[in-house]
């Protein structure tokens, strides 16, 4: 497994080896045991799997607050999309940053998102299945989301994004009180 840095410290970009023939391939998208010799002792409890029908869907930005913060593992199954974390951990020197990373079946890469970013993506193509590995349960009184476009994000749209109620609606990156603190440890 390949795994680069990113700008934000603890953002990661994961890259599974492929093994593959004429008949395909073969991957291990997540051991814990190499993960934990790698440093990233994450406990995974909940895989999610979602389904983006059109080219142009953008869902985020989200998080889960404390006591239920959420990293996530986010994979893309079928096509494309551009996944992007923003650090959203009060005092930290990377605040309001953020990254983003193509992710496709094609290209196999992953990307980790700790507790204390924002997530969210646009699909690239039609029918994008995206699969994502979560730290802990869904607590929808943890639910948040922040505005898609108020954080500076270039999200290389070539016209409106498709959205649900729930991120049109969602506070902007000015109005929002992270729950978030940075610790320099």
């Amino acid at each position: 497994m390949k795994i680069e840095t990113t700008d934000l410290p603890g953002v990661l970009i994961l890259t599974p080896a492929r093994h593959g023939d004429a008949r395909g391939f073969f991957s291990e998208s997540w051991n814990r045991a190499r993960m934990a010799d790698a440093g990233l002792d994450v406990d995974f409890v909940q895989d999610n799997h979602s389904l983006s029908r059109t080219r142009g869907t953008l869902r985020g930005l989200h998080y889960q607050s404390p006591p239920h913060a959420q990293a996530k593992l986010v994979r893309c199954g079928r096509g494309a999309l551009h996944d992007v974390a923003v650090d959203i951990r009060k005092g930290s020197p990377t605040y309001g940053k953020w990254v983003g990373v193509e992710l496709s079946f094609e290209n196999g890469r992953q990307l980790l998102v700790p507790e204390g970013f924002l997530h969210g993506f646009v699909t690239l193509t039609d029918d994008v299945e995206i699969v994502y590995k979560c730290s802990d349960y869904y607590s929808p009184d943890c639910d948040g989301a922040v505005r898609w476009d108020s954080c500076g994000i270039d999200w290389s749209l070539g016209g409106d994004p498709v959205l649900s109620d729930k991120d049109l609606t969602a506070p902007a990156f000015a109005d929002f009180d992270s729950p978030f603190e940075w610790s320099a440890s």
